[in-house]
C-alpha cells in the first residue's frame, strides 16, 4: 500500500512539475514574443523617422528647385521686357525719322516756293 501511495505521490509530483515547467516555458515564449514585438515596433518607428527625414529632404530640394526655376523665369521675363523696350524705342526712333523726313520735305517745298516766287 505504501509503495502504491509513494508511486502515486511521485506521479503527482512529476505531473505538477511538468505543468510548472510547461508554464515556465510558456512564460518564456510569451516574454520572448513580447520582446520581438517591441523590437519590431522600434524598428518600424526608426523606419518612419527615416522616411520623414527623407521626405523633409525631398521637400527642401523641391522648394529649392522651384525657387531656381522661378528665378530663371524672372530672368526670361526681364529679357522679354528689355526686348519690348528696345522695340518701343526703335518704333519711336522710326517715328522721329519720319517726322524729320516730312519736315525736310516741307522745308524743301517752302524753299522751292520762296525761290519760285521771286
Amino acid at each position: 500500500m505504501l509503495l502504491r501511495r509513494s508511486v502515486v505521490v511521485v506521479v503527482v509530483v512529476v505531473v505538477v512539475a511538468t505543468d510548472a515547467a510547461a508554464a515556465v516555458v510558456e512564460l518564456v515564449v510569451v516574454a520572448v514574443a513580447a520582446v520581438v514585438e517591441l523590437v519590431v515596433v522600434v524598428a518600424a518607428a526608426v523606419v518612419v523617422v527615416k522616411v520623414v527625414a527623407v521626405v523633409k529632404v525631398v521637400v527642401v530640394v523641391v522648394v529649392v528647385v522651384v525657387v531656381k526655376v522661378l528665378g530663371v523665369v524672372a530672368a526670361v521675363v526681364k529679357v522679354v521686357v528689355v526686348a519690348a523696350e528696345v522695340v518701343v524705342a526703335a518704333a519711336a526712333a522710326s517715328v522721329v525719322v519720319e517726322v524729320v523726313v516730312v519736315a525736310s520735305v516741307v522745308a524743301t517745298a517752302v524753299i522751292v516756293a520762296a525761290v519760285s516766287a521771286q
